[in-house]
Formats: C-alpha cells, sequence, structure tokens
C-alpha cells in the first residue's frame, strides 16, 4: 500500500529528466536527505514511501517505480515469482547487529527457543527477511516449515497481531524489532549468527536501458550518503526520527540496520542470493527456476565500487 508521495527536486530550475525511486521507511529517503547528496544533481527525484519490501518492489515491478532499496530476500522471492526487475547496486551490512533480526516473542511467553516454534504460529511478512531468517533458523534446527503455521502480514498487521496474542512469535526487522524490545519483547532468534542480508538496489528492467546515466549517478550518490551516515549517526538519526516519526532512541538504534556500505555485484552475492532462492524453493514458497545471475545488471554501477572481502 502506498503511504505518500514526496518530491525533491535537486535544484531550483525544472528538470526534464526525473528518476522515481520507492523509499522503505526509514531507507534511503532520510539518509540522502540528511547527506544533502543530491543537492545540484541535474534530474529531480521523486520518492513514495512504503513500509515493507514487499510493496516496493510491486512499485518497481509495475513500473510505478524505476528504483528501490531491498532486501535480498524478497528480492529473490519477487524476481522468481516472475517480476521484471534487476539488482543494480548492492549495499552490505557493516558489522553484525544482533536485533536488526530477529524472532521475538512476547515477555513472559514461555517459547525460548527455535525448537519451541513447532506447532506454534508465527507472524511475518512473505518473502521478507524476516522471513527468510525464520526459514534459516528452522532448517538449522532440523525442524520443517510445515511444522510451523507463518501468518503472512505487512508489518503494522503483524504487530497488532502480535500485541494482541493473536501469534506467537514475529519474525522481522528493523525498526520494527527495536520497537517491540523496548515495549518488553524478547529476542529468541537474532542475527549473530546468521549471514546478514545484503540490500539491493532494484530496477524495472525496463527502466535501465533510457535512465542508466540517471541511475548511475544516483548510486554514487547513495554511496557518498552512506558514507556521511557512518561519520554521522547521531545527525542522521535526527532526521531519521523528523522523516519517520520514530522516537529518538529508535532512531539511533536502527541506525545498525542502516550501516551499510556500497560494494560491488560480485560471484559470492551471487552464490548467497541462489541460496536465499533454494531456501524459499524447499519451503515450497516459490519455484527458483529464473537463472539467478539473469537478477543482476552489474554494468550499471561498474567500476563504483569494490568487491566486498
Amino acid at each position: 500500500m502506498l503511504l505518500a508521495v514526496a518530491t525533491l527536486t535537486a535544484c531550483g530550475s525544472q528538470k526534464a529528466d526525473v528518476l522515481h525511486v520507492a523509499n522503505q521507511k526509514g531507507s534511503t529517503r532520510a539518509m540522502m536527505l540528511a547527506a544533502g547528496v543530491l543537492d545540484g544533481a541535474p534530474y529531480t527525484v521523486e520518492w513514495s514511501e512504503f513500509p515493507a519490501a514487499q510493496t516496493l518492489l510491486e512499485a518497481v515491478s509495475s513500473g510505478s517505480a524505476d528504483l528501490g532499496l531491498a532486501g535480498d530476500a524478497p528480492f529473490i522471492f519477487a524476481y522468481q515469482s516472475g517480476s521484471p526487475i534487476k539488482a543494480v547496486g548492492a549495499l552490505a551490512t557493516a558489522g553484525r547487529p544482533a536485533d536488526a533480526l530477529a524472532v521475538v516473542v512476547r515477555e513472559g511467553s514461555p517459547l525460548r527457543s527455535v525448537a519451541d516454534l513447532a506447532g506454534k504460529t508465527v507472524a511475518t511478512t512473505r518473502g521478507s527477511i524476516g522471513h527468510h531468517l525464520l526459514l534459516q533458523a528452522l532448517e538449522r534446527a532440523h525442524i520443517p516449515a510445515s511444522r510451523v503455521k507463518v501468518s503472512l502480514l505487512a508489518p503494522s498487521d503483524a504487530k497488532a497481531a502480535f500485541d494482541s496474542g493473536a501469534v506467537d512469535a514475529w519474525a522481522s526487522w528493523t525498526p520494527y524489532t527495536n520497537i517491540a524490545i523496548k515495549e518488553g519483547a524478547r529476542v529468541i532468534v537474532d542475527a549473530k549468527d546468521y549471514d546478514l542480508p545484503v540490500a539491493f538496489d532494484v530496477a524495472n528492467a525496463a527502466a535501465i536501458t533510457p535512465k542508466r546515466a540517471l541511475i548511475r549517478d544516483f548510486l554514487a550518490r547513495e554511496a557518498k550518503a552512506l558514507d556521511w551516515a557512518r561519520a554521522h549517526p547521531e545527525a542522521y538519526a535526527q532526521v531519521l526520527s523528523r522523516e519517520t516519526g520514530l522516537p529518538i532512541d529508535i532512531a539511533r538504534a536502527s541506525f545498525d540496520r542502516n550501516n551499510r556500505t556500497a560494494v560491488a555485484i560480485a560471484p559470492a552475492v551471487l552464490a548467497h542470493e541462489q541460496a536465499i532462492a533454494d531456501r524459499f524453493g524447499r519451503a515450497g514458497l516459490i519455484a527458483p527456476t529464473r537463472p539467478i545471475a539473469e537478477a543482476f545488471d552489474a554494468s550499471v554501477g561498474s567500476g563504483l565500487f569494490k568487491t566486498q572481502e
């Protein structure tokens, strides 16, 4: 569901070139505004806001947005479901923030480990990084995915179901995990023992050729904004709080999840995404038949970024 639309004109005069960018709450827009990296850009950026990657990717797939940042699991889920999208940029998470991605239970819940989820109901967003973490945890514990009832909900609905006790646990990501923990939730699965997700700048396939120069320039400015956010975490948190309405302490905590660096789309990245596709496939959620290599167009950002070590 589209929440709101905001337009940012890179400079005062009217521009013929426009890049339509879909933004997930607490993500690219706040960071780039805080860093001021779009000042003087030779094109206009028109932003549209979404609560989760699923709806953001629907906008990119439909062509109502040219580009948007999403986690690797929802990107792979959408791609393998047939969406006409390609990843043109990659952002790797720095450090290992444990509660940036988690399965949480309510305060007082008897559930203590992933093994306790068997026979229980877990809320998550379909194809999300939270959904993927849940599948990883179940797989590692040798618990068939069919042993857990998964309630597929948008983040706001998942929170309501979690708070009301309609579900036993919630698999989500920051800022939702940060908010839940602040309100008393307890983590039973966190991200520290798992490969952290890569985020991708995902483009509508038909937009890549006509808007290649704009997208490449945007990727370079996004990388500068990431560098700025790492150097100015408090200033970034203040802007993030104003842009999203998040309490300042939650905005500060959310920086860990946004502490990313732009990297080249390398073979190791593709191998990681193949593993995600295979895991969703084993759970019976998708048929991973589209070649993973064809989900990426590394040429757009070629030469801009280093390969992740």
